[in-house]
């Protein structure tokens, strides 16, 4: 059971690191090929990336209440929903600091929650984690994907594509930010190097081509699906029951694949929740349907985070 759980986490941290360098190399080319400005393919990109990583927090449910009672489960879906909810209000009312409170929220979820991975893929290996490094960690890979496409110089055109209020949402300090970003890559680097974890140092590294070659939005979608979201559902494996059995019979693929296959219908649903919202937008849905799609993405983050913050703790103690 242990070797089919380390030969998931392993795949899955292969597949997101390849990802990751692809996308960086694609960037590369697209840009050089069809041009930097063109948006075209970053949209394309963008959103396959995000249906990737839509699915992964619909089974917050099955975390939280793993008996599945009928009347908490319902309880708990419809204080999910209106967590969400409001957060989408908020979002669209406040758009700035709304979007300010999300990319906080997102980059310290983001680093807990892969640094949490990396903590039990350690221990699946029998390999001894530094504390150091496990924040050093998760600083760089929460951070360091989040921030720096935001106050890039490039991030101003998909901003203004997104929603033109947000292209001055740091109000000036962006070379602050870069500057605060540098320094938490590079005490990362050196920590990880004293401690020689260096497939961590990897990692980080990825993740910094990943923000300084792709476009913003590129970059984002790809760490959030490919990455984040990837590196989620594998956790998530270790704890179901349907993919704890799969992984007794010593099938990792089906016990990742049945982590997946029950967050489907959320993708679904996202989709139609986003196109019912753009329908009653005065913009075309042409030009609404992304920023309502990262508008529904970022609500549910809230109390995705809140419902995984007990798994994460539970993993970094270890």
């Amino acid at each position: 059971m242990e070797s089919a759980k380390l030969e998931t986490f392993l795949n899955v941290r292969r597949f997101s690191t390849l990802s990751v360098v692809l996308v960086s190399a694609l960037s590369i080319v697209f840009a050089s090929w069809l041009g930097a400005d063109s948006l075209n393919w970053q949209v394309a990109i963008a959103v396959a990336a995000l249906a990737v990583g839509i699915p992964h927090g619909a089974l917050d449910h099955l975390v939280t209440l793993p008996k599945n009672k009928p009347l908490r489960m319902a309880i708990f879906i419809a204080i999910y929903i209106a967590v969400a909810l409001i957060a989408i209000w908020a979002i669209l009312k406040w758009n700035v600091w709304g979007f300010i409170g999300v990319v906080l929220m997102s980059a310290i979820h983001f680093g807990i929650g892969d640094s949490a991975f990396i903590a039990e893929l350690d221990g699946l290996s029998q390999k001894t984690r530094h504390s150091s490094g496990t924040w050093a960690y998760a600083l760089a890979a929460g951070f360091v994907p989040v921030i720096i496409p935001l106050i890039n110089s490039r991030s101003t055109q998909a901003l203004e594509k997104v929603n033109p209020v947000l292209v001055d949402w740091h109000h000036g300090y962006e070379s602050e930010l870069l500057i605060a970003m540098a320094l938490i890559s590079t005490i990362a680097i050196l920590i990880l190097l004293k401690n020689r974890q260096y497939r961590d140092l990897f990692d980080v590294a990825s993740l910094i081509a990943l923000v300084s070659f792709a476009p913003p939005l590129v970059a984002f979608a790809t760490y959030f699906g490919c990455w984040h979201a990837m590196r989620h559902t594998a956790r998530l494996s270790s704890i179901l029951p349907q993919s704890q059995n799969y992984y007794l019979q010593g099938s990792s693929f089906k016990a990742f694949q049945s982590a997946v296959i029950p967050g489907l219908p959320a993708l679904v649903g996202t989709f139609i929740f986003v196109g019912i919202l753009a329908g009653f937008a005065r913009e075309s849905i042409t030009d609404r349907f992304l920023w309502l799609t990262l508008v529904t993405i970022w609500a549910l983050t809230v109390p995705h985070m809140i419902v995984t913050s007990r798994l994460d703790r539970v993993a970094l103690k270890r």
